[in-house]
C-alpha cells in the first residue's frame, strides 16, 4: 500500500466519515474510493444495458411467450 500525501476538506472528511460510519481518515477515504469505483461500474453497467434496449436486443421479452424459454 502506497503512502500519499494530499490536502482533504477537512469537513468533507468528517461529513464523509458520518456517511460511511467509518472512524479514521484512512477508513474513510478508502470507503470513499471504493464507494466511488463501485458507483461508476454500475453507471457503465447501466449504459450498456440502456444501449442494448435502444438496439432492440430486449425486443423479444414484450411477448409473454418469450419471458421463459
Amino acid at each position: 500500500m502506497a503512502k500519499t500525501l494530499i490536502d482533504i476538506d477537512e469537513q468533507l472528511l468528517a461529513d464523509a466519515a458520518i456517511a460511511f460510519g467509518t472512524k479514521t481518515k484512512k477508513d474513510t477515504v478508502t470507503a470513499a474510493l471504493k464507494e466511488g469505483v463501485e458507483r461508476k461500474k454500475r453507471a457503465l453497467a447501466l449504459a450498456w444495458l440502456a444501449a442494448r434496449a435502444d438496439e432492440g436486443d430486449f425486443d423479444i421479452l414484450l411477448d409473454k411467450k418469450n419471458y421463459r424459454r
